[in-house]
């Protein structure tokens, strides 16, 4: 009888820290979710206050606000169509120091990239909810099966002589 409990307590303690590692995983993942969707919030919050409308002459999206990825990749697309057309088709790096459209394209240049940004901040946003999804899984089903009884099955195989 004591031997029993000695080789059960263990087991106990094992199953303990694994239940425990997986409600960790789950608490993981709702914390992830909830980052991500706080930051796609933000960046929403920001790209809508600054009121950018998409021209008419846009691949999509004419006349809307840049409010989301979608919405912001276009603008970024669109600026670079204008950039290119009043630079002659050449780039920042392509004009002389003196050319005019110069600080244009320079111009149009940040304004890309800062797009751009928002784009990538929507990705990882949508990337730490996916993970927190995930975590909440793994986290749920090491828990069930933290807690599922064990069951042993011993069994004989004849050793067979040729």
């Amino acid at each position: 009888m004591n031997e029993e409990s000695a080789t059960i307590e263990p087991r106990r303690t094992k199953l303990t820290l694994v239940k425990a590692a997986g409600v960790v995983g789950m608490i993981i993942g709702v914390l992830l979710i909830v980052v991500g969707v706080v930051a796609w919030i933000g960046v929403t919050n920001q790209l809508t206050a600054e009121k950018i409308t998409i021209p008419d002459d846009a691949i999509a999206f004419q006349g809307q606000q840049v409010t989301g990825p979608f919405t912001a990749y276009v603008q970024a697309d669109i600026i670079n169509t204008h950039a290119l057309s009043a630079s002659g088709g050449k780039t920042y790096a392509e004009l002389d120091q003196d050319d005019p459209a110069r600080a244009t394209v320079m111009q149009a240049s940040f304004l890309r990239a800062s797009l751009f940004t928002s784009v990538v901040a929507y990705g990882v946003s949508l990337f730490a909810v996916g993970m927190g999804a995930v975590c909440i899984i793994f986290g749920w089903a090491i828990v069930r099966l933290a807690g599922a009884p064990v069951v042993i099955r011993r069994s004989t195989v004849a050793a067979t002589s040729a």
